[in-house]
């Protein structure tokens, strides 16, 4: 059994200039991802795919190789994470090189740990499944969500106005921090899984979305929150 981890790390940043790069507490974000990645044990490669020198410089310097740079096709604003990953893997191929298992971890995730991946495969490798994907319930049931229509707010689902929350079923999202794939079925439906992901359910206080300032300085205060813990 061999795996690999693809660090997913575009130069271009619209919201956040730099993002891939940007310092969390005092080190570049992308240094997380990486070592957790490495500290895991799990993994016979770990790389990051990225169009930036710095980014790429960063990367080899907390440990990760960089055996080429991104293509302009997987590097423009319409390349999706499939696209990237895609292209790693016939890259790595073409070098010889095939990978049983495969994790994508995204530069922004400094929440990601060794455990979370250690059991990330494990979980893969148990339930015999294509991928496995860390979610997180919403904190509020989107069933109640409302929208302003002509200047007046109105339920989404009117129908569930009055019922409890605790009789409402439990959404998720993506956490938007990393995949676990197995790499033959992942690439036979070009990252299209026919029977889905097995869920990894992360506390909300390990979860954040980073698009602006404000996020990136609550991430920060759940991070040092987690490291208490």
């Amino acid at each position: 059994m061999n795996a690999i981890c693809i660090i997913t790390a575009r130069g271009g940043s619209k919201r956040i200039p730099g993002k891939n790069k940007k310092l969390f507490l005092g080190k570049p974000i992308i240094c997380y991802s990486i070592e957790a990645a490495i500290s895991s044990g799990i993994f016979e490669e770990v790389m990051v795919s990225t169009d930036d020198e710095e980014i790429a410089e960063i990367s080899k310097k907390a440990g990760a190789k960089v055996p080429f740079m991104r293509s302009s096709e997987t590097s423009n604003d319409f390349a999706t994470t499939d696209d990237v990953l895609l292209e790693v893997l016939a890259a790595y191929e073409k070098m010889g090189r095939t990978f049983d298992y495969m994790a994508c971890i995204y530069p922004t995730a400094p929440f990601v740990t060794a455990e979370k991946l250690q059991n990330a495969l494990q979980v893969l490798i148990e339930n015999k499944a294509s991928g496995v994907m860390p979610v997180v319930s919403f904190s509020f049931p989107p069933q109640r969500g409302m929208i302003v229509k002509n200047g007046k707010l109105q339920y989404c689902y009117p129908e569930n106005a009055m019922k409890r929350s605790q009789d409402l079923e439990t959404m998720y999202h993506d956490c938007g921090q990393f995949y676990f794939y197995q790499t033959k079925k992942y690439r036979g439906c070009k990252g299209d899984l026919p029977d889905g992901y097995v869920p990894l359910v992360m506390p909300q206080t390990q979860v954040q979305d980073i698009d602006n300032a404000s996020d990136w300085e609550l991430a920060e205060l759940k991070y040092k929150l987690m490291m208490q813990g």
